[in-house]
């Protein structure tokens, strides 16, 4: 079983422009984009890390970015961002699709190997784990089944909500929703995502904090740190989740 990152990538946002190419280490130019792949690369159970890119020529900074880390990348259609996540799984002749937005820096991977086990050994189409801080989950996306719900859905499924048919169609895939098993982690009510400014604000100082050798901050220690620091947790506290975990 291939294991296929897949992650969408385009400049157009309607509340903070570019937000994968938005410096999270300003000092050194690292990009959330550039530091989530190096979280990726560190785990071994992920065999290849794709860009699913937008057209039009203003996402040529990924193209070029891509080629920065030796990454292959493909080149899609903007809103159907299901049909870009199935591009680059087969452009990577991948069985599984990882599936994590680009403005998320911050992704919880200690327990990957047991998730991927059980997506495996359970023949699951869609495995997500809940209850995390906003921006730190993934999706594990069995790949034909993305394209049975490709085939099968309407124009709003073939979106960025590349999972919802398979959400609202459980009698035609198995759904497996998982818990860590720590309640410590049970926090949706941190979020460690980037959509506006003020998100940005926070995904820096987290990370001018924590950040170590090797790239990989842990989840529980970001959780630690902002529970020490409310006054920054409060910052991105006010803005609504919004429709990232469909499957709620």
């Amino acid at each position: 079983m291939k294991v296929v990152a897949a992650l969408a990538c385009r400049v157009q946002s309607k509340r903070l422009y570019a937000k994968p190419l938005q410096f999270i280490d300003i000092d050194n130019e690292v990009t959330i984009l550039e530091y989530l792949v190096g979280s990726l690369k560190e785990c071994g159970s992920i065999d290849e890390i794709v860009l699913a890119i937008s057209e039009g020529v203003e996402n040529k900074p990924f193209e070029l970015l891509a080629d920065k880390m030796g990454l292959q990348y493909v080149i899609g259609p903007e809103i159907d961002v299901q049909q870009r996540l199935i591009m680059a799984g087969d452009k990577a002749k991948g069985d599984i699709v990882y599936r994590i937005t680009t403005e998320n820096p911050f992704v919880y991977m200690d327990t990957f190997n047991e998730v991927l086990d059980s997506h495996v050994k359970n023949k699951a189409s869609l495995t997500i784990i809940e209850g995390l801080p906003e921006g730190t989950y993934y999706e594990l996306i069995d790949l034909n089944a993305l394209k049975k719900a490709h085939d099968e859905g309407e124009e709003r499924h073939r979106s960025e909500l590349c999972t919802l048919y398979m959400a609202e169609n459980p009698d035609k895939f198995y759904l497996q929703r998982l818990r860590t098993g720590s309640e410590k982690l049970q926090r949706p009510d941190i979020r460690l995502t980037v959509d506006y400014p003020e998100d940005l604000i926070v995904v820096r100082e987290v990370y001018k904090a924590l950040k170590k050798e090797g790239g990989y901050i842990k989840t529980e220690d970001i959780i630690d740190f902002l529970d020490k620091h409310p006054a920054l947790k409060e910052v991105n506290g006010w803005i609504d989740a919004g429709t990232g975990r469909i499957w709620d």
